[in-house]
């Protein structure tokens, strides 16, 4: 539960069920996650997106074995003080996977309670202190019956009371739902703009993580430069991916996933990493 919650974030289940599957397949518990490089956890990661995800998965294995004895807690403290491990996926866990009553406010969630009882077409663009009190007031008492609440919702919003194209009529709530009866107002705001993705940063370090990815060993500068052609972005995609722990300096000189005989992302490590991808445009 707790790594296809990780894998959900910001990522559509088509795209998390095979790399899912593999993932659990080849680490069923956090024991043999955690005894292997963080780096072959970047490499399971594939083209998820958001691959910083995965080292927190990974960080999240060690600390429950070193915590928990390589189980995860039920208790949403516990679940919170993990790696990675924020609100909504440690309410999510604890209610899911154990059967505890948390109150679980996903996008879905979110925008069946703003048109079910506020009346508004879409919940506000971050969750705000309001919603998250509406959420939990409507919970019911009963632990296990919270949990099923919390999925019936979650699933509500994300097969009928969809974003752009609502199915009133098939609603099981549709008598009752404040945004319908006051004849499904237009939300007022403007749309955001589409984030642009060609020629991105995030393209750029997307690339060359595939390259290490793919890569048996340390790769050169030289090798990297497939990755992108404009040196400055990529110099600067590669330091970015080495602060933030995705990739090392190897001792015998190149780039590599962490672990694997190469050197750990310390902050020396770091300093010197950048001074050589600085030397080498």
């Amino acid at each position: 539960m707790l790594v296809s919650e990780v894998m959900l974030q910001q990522t559509p289940v088509a795209r998390v069920l095979p790399v899912w599957r593999a993932w659990v397949e080849r680490w069923p518990d956090p024991a043999r996650l955690a005894a292997e490089p963080a780096g072959e956890a970047v490499r399971a990661w594939g083209r998820l997106g958001y691959p910083r995800r995965a080292l927190r998965l990974h960080a999240a294995a060690v600390a429950l074995v070193e915590r928990h004895g390589g189980r995860v807690p039920a208790e949403l403290d516990a679940l919170r003080a993990l790696p990675g491990v924020g609100a909504y996926t440690a309410a999510a866990v604890a209610s899911f996977a154990h059967g505890r009553r948390h109150a679980v406010v996903d996008t879905n969630v979110r925008r069946v309670h703003a048109r079910l009882v506020t009346g508004a077409a879409q919940a506000a663009p971050s969750v705000t202190a309001a919603e998250t009190a509406l959420a939990a007031a409507l919970l019911p008492a009963d632990d296990a019956v919270a949990a099923r609440w919390g999925v019936a919702v979650m699933e509500l919003g994300a097969l009928v009371c969809t974003a752009r194209a609502p199915r009133c009529g098939t609603c099981p709530v549709a008598d009752r739902c404040s945004w319908l009866l006051a004849g499904s107002p237009a939300d007022g705001r403007p749309r955001r703009p589409a984030q642009r993705w060609e020629g991105t940063d995030r393209q750029v370090r997307g690339r060359l993580l595939a390259l290490l990815r793919a890569a048996d060993g340390p790769l050169g500068s030289a090798e990297l430069a497939a990755a992108w052609p404009e040196e400055d972005q990529r110099g600067r995609c590669l330091s970015s991916l080495l602060d933030d722990g995705l990739a090392v300096a190897a001792p015998g000189g190149g780039y590599a996933l962490p672990g694997g005989g190469a050197a750990l992302p310390g902050p020396s490590t770091r300093a010197a990493s950048s001074a050589r991808a600085d030397s080498s445009r």
